[in-house]
């Protein structure tokens, strides 16, 4: 098993920077919510972003918008539970 590297002084949780980084995540990525996780704590980091609204409140058209932004092919046929189901697994 390779040794696992020290990060940086600028990382403030390690372990948490190099389970993300195992993860697949970006070294920034990583670094951001380490130090997110660091200053409050690791279950309040996990709650913390934007209150979006449920798909399926949303309009079809915004939601054809949203798959567009997202390059989802056939998104003009699908219908809304599709486009739904589309936007939910990508």
């Amino acid at each position: 098993m390779p040794e696992k590297k020290n990060p940086g002084p600028s990382v403030k949780d390690d372990e948490l920077y190099e389970e993300l980084r195992d993860e697949g995540e970006s070294k920034e990525k990583s670094a951001r919510i380490a130090n997110a996780a660091a200053a409050s704590s690791r279950s309040h980091v996990g709650r913390k972003g934007g209150e979006s609204g449920s798909y399926d409140d949303w309009t079809v058209d915004d939601l054809k918008k949203r798959a567009q932004e997202l390059d989802i092919e056939g998104r003009s046929r699908m219908d809304k539970d599709e486009l739904i189901r589309a936007l939910r697994d990508h």
